[in-house]
């Protein structure tokens, strides 16, 4: 049975603020807890004022906190921003004040752009140390050695789960070696998802966290009661990507009467392309689309983003997808 969570990026409405966002991310999470969902991931990105989660780690608490159940993680760390042992600290204590309830997601990219990466003051050619880096916040987690000289505290012996992000052939190869779950972001880069799952499960190694490949999948699902104003809610996130791709990035934006209207015919195709793995329309509609996705994906797990304007619809949209669960 495919097992199903949410990616939230804490979006920051036009008419909105940070602490909003932030509020409404614990208020979903609690919402889909009871709802059933597995998992409640956040992600790290910067100087994007669109997304309240920044700092992934204080927001994965904050919801933690305001949870009682569901698992709480990052979707993830971009962990060529840090240090292995801040990481490592940070999410020992969230481990320790939130038992057997984090997860940490790891990416290999940076999470913004160029000038804000010498902001963070860090350097693109730190990207090449990410599979040393895994290993080292892998042990860090881990079970204190013999003269062992630097100790994450809290951290040392939480063994926070870790995964694996990518949306290209060097996550699934590094998430393989290690034997650890992998999660692929097909939700904004489907291209070479399918190649991905099949690298990974040809080469996957057993470790001492998982004995057999676990993939997780990305997808957007926008559902509501009719197709039409699934359609309607949908032109949110079209209008967001169309933007990512002029270059204009900002707050989350109300949808509109006609996308057509928005975009250009080259703009529409690439925003298209982008989104390819997105299922909107009524819970009906999308349980016909979702069947054969994981059907042939093989995925363990969706975990599904939603970029919708407003809050409730978002919650709405989420309960329908629970009762797709039920289908499916």
């Amino acid at each position: 049975m495919t097992a199903f969570s949410i990616l939230d990026l804490a979006p920051v409405r036009e008419d909105g603020n940070p602490g909003d966002a932030l509020r409404n991310a614990r208020d979903l999470a609690r919402h889909v807890e009871a709802l059933g969902y597995l998992r409640f991931w956040l992600a790290e990105h910067h100087n994007m004022i669109g997304i309240a989660s920044a700092a992934t780690s204080v927001a994965i608490g904050y919801v933690a906190e305001g949870t009682s159940s569901i698992r709480v993680g990052a979707g993830g760390v971009m962990l060529p921003n840090h240090s292995p042992l801040v990481i490592a600290e940070q999410f020992g204590t969230l481990a320790s004040l939130y038992p057997d309830r984090i997860d940490l997601g790891l990416g290999r990219a940076p999470g913004t752009d160029q000038r804000t990466m010498q902001a963070l003051r860090r350097h693109p050619s730190v990207a090449e140390d990410f599979p040393q880096d895994v290993l080292e916040l892998q042990a860090l987690l881990g079970p204190v050695q013999p003269g062992q000289a630097i100790q994450a505290v809290p951290g040392a012996d939480t063994n926070v789960p870790l995964w694996i992000l990518g949306s290209s052939l060097f996550g699934a190869q590094l998430a393989a070696m290690l034997g650890l779950p992998y999660a692929f972001a097909s939700h904004f880069a489907p291209e070479a998802l399918m190649a991905a799952l099949d690298v990974y499960r040809k080469n996957f190694k057993p470790s001492p966290q998982l004995a057999e490949p676990y993939a997780m999948v990305g997808i957007n699902v926008i559902a509501a009661e009719t197709e039409a104003e699934a359609r309607y809610l949908f032109t949110t996130p079209q209008q967001q990507v169309t933007n990512l791709f002029r270059g204009t990035r900002g707050r989350l934006q109300p949808p509109i009467d006609d996308i057509e209207d928005y975009w250009t015919p080259a703009e529409k195709a690439r925003v298209r392309a982008m989104q390819a793995c997105s299922f909107v329309g009524t819970g009906d509609s999308v349980a016909a689309q979702l069947a054969p996705f994981i059907e042939r994906t093989g995925a363990d797990e969706l975990i599904a983003a939603a970029s919708i304007f407003d809050h409730g619809a978002r919650k709405r949209s989420f309960e329908i997808l629970a009762g797709v669960m039920t289908q499916l």
